[in-house]
């Protein structure tokens, strides 16, 4: 008799905004100070400000005993001291519920993270007499290598969009612009939306890209891309906009800004009609910009500056996928390889 197999019950969601809500108001004060702090001082994106904000509420609720982690609870050592009672116990204990609990090792580390640049932030602003961050660890996460096309691959992509633009349909010339400046530049699909029209320098063959915190830095084109931007914005983008519509360098059907959403719906699209290209969105167009220029000899720290990476540690991952082709390229081509 075949034996059931066991299907382990999913994982409850907790509602965060619930819990948020049922802190202690002065506990509440210094989450909303908090938000502010990471979205008016730092300027980091709406997103990155909610997982953030998010992380921190499982923290402090766990601290005043709510079962925010796998339906784990705390004891609940606040006894009216509110955040001042945050230390090192309770960070450990908190992520350890979230070890029992599945959560995966790159998971917990981003959640440590946060909470240890909160402890950070509530030490310097006297919301804590110590920093009990500064020595929480976590697991290394497993980083994964990035899916990335070939060359040939890309350029394959590039001149079905090419052959589409040609036949001078707005929305075929905006999708190609936006496709070769995706890869010609590999910035974030955030930048490419956020892109007005004078951000574009035509001259220079540059473009003008607000990066995380709010940072500005100039990134290069070539000629293709030039052609593709061109076209667009001559008989292209007319076509689309509208007496209401913003400086935005990409339009939507409807004469508002080109969103992500659909920035990575034409780029889905684009990619699923070119025979063995992995399935991949727009930041798997910026992988494959960053690992195209390092096979073409460009060194690390252009690149960096070029992907507007915070630190070197982030663009050396492109390195173990050039390592990865030049060690296939050897056991295919190399007699003494077997």
């Amino acid at each position: 008799m075949p034996q059931r197999r066991r299907v382990s019950a999913p994982r409850k969601r907790v509602d965060l905004h619930r819990v948020r809500d049922e802190l202690p108001e002065p506990v509440g004060t210094v989450v909303a100070d908090y938000e502010r702090h990471l979205g008016l001082e730092r300027g980091l994106s709406t997103h990155t400000v909610r997982a953030y904000v998010a992380d921190v509420v499982s923290v402090l609720g766990f601290l005043h005993g709510f079962p925010v982690v796998g339906g784990a609870r705390s004891i609940d050592r606040s006894m009216g001291k509110g955040i001042a009672a945050l230390d090192l116990t309770v960070l450990r204990a908190w992520l350890a519920a979230q070890r029992s609990a599945g959560v995966s090792r790159t998971t917990m580390a981003r959640r440590s993270a946060a909470a240890r640049t909160f402890t950070a932030w509530a030490h310097r602003r006297g919301h804590l007499e110590t920093d009990p961050g500064a020595r929480l660890a976590s697991p290394r996460p497993h980083r994964k290598l990035p899916s990335v096309l070939r060359q040939d691959q890309a350029g394959e992509v590039l001149d079905a969009s090419k052959k589409g633009a040609a036949e001078l349909d707005p929305v075929a010339l905006r999708d190609h612009a936006l496709l070769e400046l995706l890869y010609a530049t590999g910035i974030r699909v955030s930048e490419l939306c956020g892109l007005d029209v004078d951000d574009v320098d035509l001259d220079r063959r540059v473009v003008v890209v607000l990066g995380k915190g709010g940072k500005e830095r100039t990134v290069p084109f070539g000629e293709p891309a030039l052609r593709a931007v061109v076209d667009w914005l001559r008989r292209g983008r007319p076509a689309l906009a509208r007496p209401t519509s913003p400086p935005a360098l990409l339009l939507g059907a409807r004469g508002g800004r080109f969103q992500p959403a659909s920035v990575r719906r034409v780029v889905h699209e684009a990619l699923s009609a070119i025979s063995g290209a992995p399935v991949m969105g727009p930041h798997g167009l910026r992988h494959s910009a960053a690992t195209h220029l390092l096979e073409g000899g460009a060194d690390l720290r252009s690149v960096q500056e070029l992907l507007g990476h915070a630190t070197l540690a982030t663009t050396q991952l492109y390195t173990h996928v050039t390592v990865d082709r030049l060690k296939a390229i050897h056991d295919r081509a190399h007699p003494r390889s077997q």
